[in-house]
């Protein structure tokens, strides 16, 4: 009798599964069930990407002192909606509406109409530059708007602790608004470097180099911060903990910043540009690790951050055009460029609180270039073979060209952005501001309450005009 219920349960499944086949069949070839899955993929990565603000505040903030903090926090949210807002009112519009080679010059706060396959070749839109994906144009916007976020954020930690807050502001409106935007739209929108064969997966020369570039030229604007070269104690971090937890959130969310650059639930390119994205991270760590234990003798947790970050940096191009051992040889690669390309910013007296510069600037240059010699045309046939898979000099000339084109042009007008902002409203806050702490001088708070700051940090400050009085305050550092 138990037999025959088991086979009777069995068949009624059988039959379930006979009747869901077709339906599992149409749900795999629909073009709106195909579209929706895309869309639902792409929002989620952008998600991830949207998460990273809070990676870049964490880890911002527990690299930098304690007396900044709060200072740091709102510069990563402020920047957040700068960015979101530029971007959307003409930002996307120049990256990837239609226009010349330059620039896009339509597509202004989303206005006009899409383009893509799901309307048919006969339709014609204003964004020609994302035609090949087929999800919405909001979700288009949703993940790219996240990523200029990311660009911004990259600049906040080279010039923490001694930037004016309405200064790193309107520099992050014109970063997103004009220098993004414009980089982007000659690699990703149909400008002057798609035209020339140059490739940039998901953004370590649009995203991370441009946020290098900007951040060098305003970290050597800035000058370093008061103490930071005279060697009498070093400006340590204060809470590695944040920074390390910051560092996870960024890890996590780059899967989405890789992997979600496909636009499409393409599983194997999914599984495949995740896969090369850890890889090229552990690796980094190793690299950065031992290259400084092998100069210190120490195991440097910072290193080991900023060596994950960097083997992401790296990958971010190459992603979806290198093999796995190639994607352990860039990452390995980005971890140990950290350690000299710290070195170097020091000998330069350039003071960059988080490394971002040697992260994001030298890292993505690496991983610009490692596409030229690492790609396999089994991965991308229109990109081809790299030099070092028998694919000869043109594609790594190709990527030296966009490199050097989108930072000449970067350095050149972020220059000219810092100097106006410095000559309308000053970059640098005044000694007695840096030495109190951004704070209490710009925000009127702190992060940790007094009771917690070390007394060596509590300074005497003049309160009244000079002359006035010689009655000084104790404030807190």
């Amino acid at each position: 009798m138990s037999s025959t219920r088991t086979g009777s349960r069995w068949g009624l499944w059988a039959g379930l599964v006979i009747c869901l086949l077709p339906q599992v069949a149409w749900a795999a070839v629909d073009p709106e069930v195909q579209v929706m899955i895309d869309t639902l993929w792409v929002v989620i990565c952008g998600i991830l990407v949207f998460f990273m603000n809070a990676g870049f505040g964490l880890l911002e903030t527990g690299l930098c002192r304690a007396k900044n903090a709060v200072n740091i926090l709102a510069k990563n949210f402020a920047v957040a909606a700068c960015a979101g807002l530029a971007f959307y009112a003409v930002g996307f519009g120049f990256m990837f509406g239609d226009g010349s080679i330059w620039i896009g010059t339509n597509g202004f706060f989303l206005l006009g109409e899409d383009t893509s396959p799901a309307m048919g070749d006969s339709y014609i839109g204003v964004f020609s530059a994302l035609s090949w994906t087929g999800v919405p144009l909001e979700a288009k916007f949703f993940f790219q708007v996240c990523f200029a976020m990311a660009a911004a954020s990259i600049v906040s930690g080279a010039v923490a602790e001694r930037i004016k807050f309405p200064a790193f502001i309107a520099f992050a409106l014109v970063l997103t608004a004009v220098i993004y935007p414009a980089a982007g739209h000659w690699i990703w929108g149909g400008g002057l470097l798609s035209d020339f064969g140059f490739v940039d997966f998901a953004g370590s020369t649009a995203v991370h180099t441009v946020g290098g570039w900007a951040a060098l030229i305003g970290a050597v604007l800035l000058g370093p911060r008061k103490g930071k070269f005279d060697h009498k104690e070093p400006l340590a971090a204060h809470n590695l903990a944040l920074a390390t937890a910051g560092a996870f959130i960024l890890w996590l969310g780059w899967f989405g910043f890789n992997a979600g650059s496909t636009m499409a639930a393409d599983a194997t390119a999914i599984a495949h540009i995740a896969t090369t994205t850890m890889l090229a991270s552990l690796a980094g760590i190793a690299g950065a690790v031992t290259t400084r234990y092998t100069i210190s003798r120490s195991f440097d947790l910072t290193y080991m951050i900023n060596g994950a970050l960097s083997g992401l940096v790296a990958i971010t191009a190459p992603c979806a055009f290198v093999s796995l051992s190639s994607a352990v040889c860039i990452g390995l690669i980005g971890g140990i460029l950290v350690v000299p390309a710290t070195a170097l910013l020091e000998r330069r007296r350039i003071d960059d609180p988080v490394g971002a510069i040697s992260v994001h600037l030298f890292g993505g240059v690496w991983g610009t270039l490692a596409v030229g010699l690492f790609a396999e045309s089994i991965y991308s046939a229109d990109v081809g073979n790299g030099l070092f898979f028998e694919g000869g000099p043109g594609l790594l000339i190709s990527q030296f060209y966009g490199v050097t084109t989108v930072g000449l042009f970067t350095l050149s007008v972020s220059f000219f952005a810092w100097k106006v902002i410095d000559k309308l409203i000053g970059l640098r806050v005044d000694e007695e501001e840096e030495a109190i702490g951004l704070d209490l001088a710009e925000m009127g708070m702190s992060a940790y309450g007094e009771a917690v700051v070390p007394l060596a940090n509590v300074v005497s400050l003049p309160v009244d005009p000079p002359g006035a009085s010689d009655d000084r305050v104790t404030r807190q550092a």
